[in-house]
């Protein structure tokens, strides 16, 4: 089984590498762009990037799923499930990329080019992307719940739980980004580290989703890093949330997940902090000077966790994306204090 591992980690990265020069090509021939805002030039790119990561990722999940059956004679039905909720998770990240203007619009950050679907449509446009893992019934119904002990959620944890874990960690991972690498980088460094917990201490199938999702994250940075040739859009997030959900509700890793995905946690608390006192959800992006340092245009307020680095330090883009990427690899840390 670690042999088929890592034949479908090497095919994630591969695909992933080898997809992405004609798909931007394709996306910038075909209008699917936006415009990189943390440049003072604003560039318009490609987006969407996504669509390369989901086709790295499926690759290396069929070739598991090969091996599986006509090496070892195991089936996969939990690893199917996955790839079609990769494939739905994908396609309305895609769809919500896809909702182009013609002419440039106002934002909060200026102008793009690109309005995406509201916010309270996104939850609803996520929520088929749990089908696939609730009609197989995947995972313990049984939880190990806080002040509370081990709680039987029975029919309610495929047909409520698993829903709601989906369409969460789907928006939840939408709520940070915008730097170059910061996606990729912070994802590279949560799917590792979750992918070598359950590797140490559940086994090689539950770590699968983690390691194939975090090889093709590997070979997108080398497009999307600073200065970025591409941008990742709402298919990467939705993406990458749906992958999130589907590893831990596999792995029965539910508490892991929580712990590792903390920065996210905070984040969304900041980013319903922002809507309640400004009636707005504030912008992660900054305002850039000529010298590429990014300072917040929020001033001392703290309505995201890039407004603590905007506010009180001088970084570039490139230095914020690899600050964030440093304080994931804290949380990322944290799973393994609990076990040595």
């Amino acid at each position: 089984m670690v042999f088929a591992l890592i034949v479908s980690v090497i095919i994630s990265f591969i695909v992933t590498l080898a997809v992405f020069p004609n798909l931007m090509r394709f996306l910038y021939a075909a209008g699917v762009v936006g415009l990189d805002l943390n440049k003072p030039r604003k560039p318009v790119l490609p987006s969407s990037g996504g669509i390369g990561i989901a086709i790295g990722v499926l690759a290396g999940l069929l070739s598991y799923i090969g091996i599986q059956t006509f090496v070892y004679h195991q089936g996969s039905l939990n690893l199917v499930a996955v790839t079609a909720t990769v494939l739905i998770a994908m396609f309305v990240g895609f769809f919500d990329d896809l909702n182009v203007k013609s002419r440039k619009v106002k934002t909060n950050e200026g102008y793009d080019i690109r309005v995406g679907f509201s916010r309270w449509m996104k939850p609803l446009l996520t929520l088929p992307a749990a089908i696939p893992l609730m009609v197989i019934s995947v995972g313990e119904t049984t939880l190990s719940l806080p002040f509370v002990g081990d709680v039987n959620f029975g029919i309610l944890y495929p047909l409520l739980l698993v829903p709601i874990g989906i369409v969460g960690a789907s928006n939840m991972v939408n709520m940070l980004g915008g730097y170059n690498g910061i996606e990729g980088g912070m994802g590279l460094i949560y799917m590792a580290s979750m992918g070598f917990y359950a590797l140490v201490v559940l086994g090689v199938n539950s770590s699968v989703i983690f390691f194939i999702a975090a090889a093709a994250l590997l070979a997108f940075l080398r497009y999307n890093w600073y200065p970025a040739k591409i941008l990742p859009g709402d298919s990467l997030t939705y993406l990458l949330g749906s992958l999130v959900a589907a590893g831990v509700i596999i792995g029965n890793m539910e508490k892991i997940g929580l712990i590792v995905m903390i920065p996210f946690l905070i984040q969304g608390i900041l980013k319903f902090y922002s809507k309640c006192k400004s009636g707005n959800y504030a912008s992660d992006l900054g305002i850039v000077g000529k010298d590429g340092i990014i300072k917040s245009k929020y001033g001392k307020n703290i309505f995201s966790l890039t407004h603590i680095v905007t506010s009180y330090g001088r970084f570039t883009e490139k230095e914020i994306a690899i600050i964030f990427m440093l304080l994931q690899g804290v949380f990322g840390l944290l799973p393994f204090l609990g076990i040595l």
